[in-house]
């Protein structure tokens, strides 16, 4: 997908800040973001919506790196919030699977 953003994060033709990688996942801080602590966690492998998401064991390692960087950086006990945004509907923006990581601050809710 030579068009996809996110699979040009993972090529390295746009540079990021990376906070994880490892050979199926890459997670690096949102350009905009949206709380104090916002991470975007994508497969390398392009998906371009949950509703496309074929793979179990990738899907659970998206939600793992998720855990994983909130507590080694040191927001898991204090709380964070994990979203799939699926189609316009859903308020998907990029057409690339992604998870936002969100903490720093106490979450509010009203999801639409």
């Amino acid at each position: 997908m030579t068009a996809c953003v996110f699979c040009k994060i993972v090529n390295g033709d746009i540079k990021v800040d990376v906070v994880f990688e490892d050979d199926n996942v890459l997670a690096f801080n949102d350009l905009s973001p949206q709380a104090p602590v916002h991470i975007l966690i994508i497969p390398k492998r392009h998906i371009s919506t949950l509703n496309e998401l074929d793979d179990a064991e990738l899907g659970g390692q998206l939600l793992q790196t998720a855990a994983k960087l909130a507590k080694q950086l040191g927001f898991a006990d204090d709380g964070y919030r994990t979203v799939f945004n699926c189609n316009q509907h859903g308020g998907q923006s990029v057409y690339h699977l992604h998870l936002h990581l969100l903490a720093g601050r106490q979450m509010t809710w009203s999801a639409g």
